[in-house]
């Protein structure tokens, strides 16, 4: 550790008590991701000197950022990135006893002190910051006398904040019987808890039981996806591929579009067909057909993809950038992309549509029909879906196609 002494951290100066006001969250995240990289960076030429900086980081977070205003979210979901960069360089870092021991006792005064619960992920992983078994042991008996008695106290709202450090440490520490035993006191049984009695059923062998055990910590608040996800994690560790697809493998996908869900199923059942896949992620989402349409369309599914776009709403520019992209590849394929989001725009779907999206959907459509040498009918038709209606969002699309179609015709 003599290095400490010597190396000159940058991150420090820029976590000082109080050192962001209420409107900092953007910045404060900033600081966050600068931190992390210097660390990093250190810690790929001395572990330990970059685990004591990681500690001294996350003893500094709270006091730094307890007046920022963190409604957005943007910041707690910062701090979860930052632990989750941070917690493997403390875990990994070949350290004494000792210095470990020091460690441990600055990030649970970190924790005691922390007013929301940012270092929440460092209790959920406290066992393993501990480094080996006889401390996640020492540390387990320090807790666990604390925690049975706040599960057994007899007037509600008894609340530990050690509860996922001990149970953490008992895992650990290989001490499966007393977790389970622990976990069948607290009355308001949570997932965020019953998932340690999971893995210790897992390393004890028992992996029926622990699905049965998933099973039954579903209700109110628990979240499916999460539960799903380590069942179906559980059958495909014994090689059971089928049973957690049908199962679990829908449900348990998780993304931030459709096409994102569609990519999870497909990369973790690479033997099952594609199609089939997105045929069945199709009917767990009735009514809302139409936001595979970018799914069908990698999958060059283009009678599918077309299909689905015309049956609910799909979001215009999607469809504008379809038809942009294969216009002179799959020219039907362009126009009827164009074609429908010409429709939803004149039904008012869209998110801040301008006058520059419909047009550029109307361009689209003509483009197509020109490689299809099918113009007549095409302006034909989009005249007939924009007179159609006297809605606010088809009047908005017929003015804005007013110009163009004269340009055109010129």
């Amino acid at each position: 550790m003599a290095n400490k002494k010597s190396h000159k951290w940058v991150f420090p100066a820029r976590f000082r008590t109080g050192a962001y006001g209420w409107k900092a969250s953007k910045l404060a995240c900033q600081r966050l991701r600068e931190a992390v990289s210097e660390i990093k960076k250190v810690t790929r030429k001395d572990p330990v000197l970059g685990a004591e900086g990681a500690v001294r980081l996350l003893e500094k977070i709270w006091p730094s950022v307890e007046h920022v205003d963190s409604s957005s979210g943007a910041l707690g979901s910062a701090v979860y990135r930052t632990l989750e960069a941070l917690i493997p360089i403390i875990i990994k870092a070949p350290v004494d006893d000792k210095t470990r021991s020091k460690w441990l006792d600055r990030l649970w005064q970190a924790m005691a002190d922390d007013g929301v619960d940012y270092l929440s992920l460092v209790s959920d992983r406290w066992g393993e910051i501990c480094g080996s078994v006889d401390v996640a042991r020492w540390w387990a008996d320090e807790l666990v006398s604390t925690l049975r008695s706040c599960w057994t106290d007899p007037n509600p709202g008894a609340y530990f904040r050690g509860t996922t450090a001990c149970l953490s440490c008992l895992l650990v520490s290989g001490q499966y019987e007393v977790l389970l035993e622990l976990l069948e006191l607290d009355r308001y049984p949570m997932w965020h808890y019953r998932r340690y009695g999971v893995e210790a059923l897992l390393v004890l062998g028992r992996k029926a039981e622990a699905i049965q055990y998933a099973e039954a910590s579903r209700g109110l608040n628990q979240s499916d996806t999460v539960i799903d996800r380590a069942c179906e994690d559980i059958l495909i560790s014994s090689g059971l591929y089928e049973e957690a697809y049908q199962r679990y493998g829908l449900s348990a996908a998780v993304g931030n579009s459709y096409i994102a869900r569609f990519r999870v199923v497909a990369k973790r059942y690479p033997m099952k067909d594609p199609s089939q896949i997105l045929t069945d992620l199709i009917a767990t989402t009735p009514g809302q057909e139409g936001k595979w349409f970018a799914a069908a369309k990698d999958l060059k599914l283009f009678e599918l993809a077309l299909e689905l776009a015309n049956r609910t709403p799909c979001d215009p520019k999607t469809l504008t950038r379809a038809a942009r992209d294969y216009v002179n590849k799959e020219p039907e394929f362009a126009l009827g992309s164009a074609m429908a989001a010409l429709h939803w725009l004149s039904e008012g779907w869209g998110y801040e549509v301008t006058n520059f999206d419909v047009v550029e959907a109307y361009d689209h459509a003509m483009d197509a029909a020109a490689v299809l040498d099918n113009i007549d009918d095409v302006t034909a038709y989009i005249l007939q879906l924009i007179e159609s209606s006297e809605s606010g969002s088809a009047q908005f699309v017929r003015q804005s196609l007013r110009w163009r179609m004269r340009e055109r015709d010129l």
